[in-house]
């Protein structure tokens, strides 16, 4: 892969600003999905209702986000002289600590025996998910050598120990992954399209046939009687190419925005993306409907379609008019996206295994429960921000 001097190489703000909004929407509609009396379209729509809310993109923009930076980190790397071997070990070990901490965030929720557990399953929550901070946070070059290593081998040795002592409702003991958690499905997402942009040396066209290949797979996974269902190894695959789509998405994208000069004001082929992303979404929804919890098709194309509409109106706005000081209330969540994700879930488990009740029941339901839940969201990004000034940053 060649390396790009003067591509990639200054921070693109409006995928940071899409990154922020994107979290800030995910922490708001998190905290929502406890509140009660809340209208459908704030919510997920069931699996089989053939149709999307603003909630359903949520999941699939992180996703696209995570192609479109794909390039930029590649690059970099490449920039900073690192060595094959070094690129796909850390690609390795990123993917493997988002399936881990996916995998531990889903056993924390259910599964479990608690009469033979020994420990609470909310304290069992709680370490599982405050153990990731210590071990992935990116300490300052100053900070003591043994410190460092005794927080992150302690907390790799709680992890372990949270393993075993893990009893599942079935009398089995160990974890196991009932799904991969949100984490996890990025995890694999990321995989899968980053060991194929390697391999193709980032060409866009090779691109195109890969999400070309994941719309195919993801159709053929979800037709009864396909061989594609019919191996298990193969329907493995095909349900995360699923996610890896939106990813590849996000890729094609950054490469018609950043891999070339573009002559025009308008950016043609990104629009003409947009045209068939929906075009392909709306023709394969007959077959497979719209359907997040599904994974299908035509909610992965319809997805990308707007998230592509939402980062060329930034990219308009804040490359081309230079209107940036809006984002900066964003901004905190876009530099550190794994610990504000963590932290909401580090905060419920620990009221819940020290019993501990700060909101009132009244902010749980209806209205007041919607504006609760922008409060603790905007809260979070004003953690996000004190967090960032003491260097309390994940990094995998």
């Amino acid at each position: 892969m060649k390396i790009k001097e003067n591509l990639y190489s200054k921070r693109i703000i409006s995928i940071d600003a899409l990154r922020g909004i994107t979290i800030f929407v995910m922490i708001f509609v998190n905290e929502l999905a406890s509140v009660k009396n809340v209208p459908q379209w704030m919510k997920h729509m069931p699996a089989d209702a053939d149709a999307m809310t603003f909630v359903d993109l949520v999941f699939p923009s992180f996703l696209f986000i995570v192609g479109m930076s794909i390039p930029f980190a590649f690059n970099a790397r490449l920039l900073k002289g690192d060595s094959p071997k070094t690129i796909w070990t850390h690609t390795l070990k990123r993917a493997l600590a988002l399936v881990v901490i996916g995998v531990f965030m889903v056993n924390a929720e259910y599964g479990y025996d608690a009469s033979k557990m020994l420990i609470a399953p909310a304290f069992w929550g709680l370490l599982a998910y405050a153990m990731p901070i210590p071990i992935w946070n990116k300490y300052p070059k100053d900070f003591p050598v043994w410190i460092k290593w005794t927080l992150q081998y302690g907390a790799i040795l709680v992890l372990i120990l949270l393993y075993f002592v893990y009893i599942q409702d079935t009398g089995e003991r160990g974890m196991t992954p009932k799904w991969w958690g949100i984490l996890g499905l990025i995890g694999w997402a990321y995989f899968f399209t980053v060991v194929y942009y390697w391999l193709v040396s980032g060409k866009l066209w090779a691109m195109i046939a890969f999400l070309v290949f994941c719309v195919v797979m993801n159709s053929l996974n979800l037709t009864e009687n396909s061989f594609v269902r019919n191996i298990s190894w193969l329907s493995f695959i095909a349900g995360h190419l699923t996610h890896a789509a939106l990813a590849s998405a996000g890729i094609i994208i950054s490469l018609l925005f950043f891999d070339r000069k573009i002559e025009s004001k308008i950016n043609w082929p990104v629009i003409g993306f947009i045209i068939l992303f929906f075009a392909v979404g709306f023709f394969l929804r007959p077959y497979f409907g719209i359907s997040k919890i599904h994974g299908t098709p035509s909610w992965t194309m319809l997805s990308a379609g707007i998230c592509t509409i939402l980062f060329y109106f930034l990219y308009w706005l804040m490359e081309i008019k230079k209107q940036t000081k809006w984002s900066e209330f964003f901004m905190p969540a876009a530099a550190n996206p794994l610990l504000i994700y963590i932290l909401p879930g580090v905060i419920y488990y620990f009221n819940l295994a020290f019993n501990i009740h700060i909101i009132p029941d009244y902010f749980r339901e209806g209205v007041p429960g919607i504006i609760w839940s922008l409060v603790f969201s905007t809260i979070m990004l004003l953690v996000m921000k004190i967090c960032n000034r003491f260097k309390i940053q994940l990094h995998l």
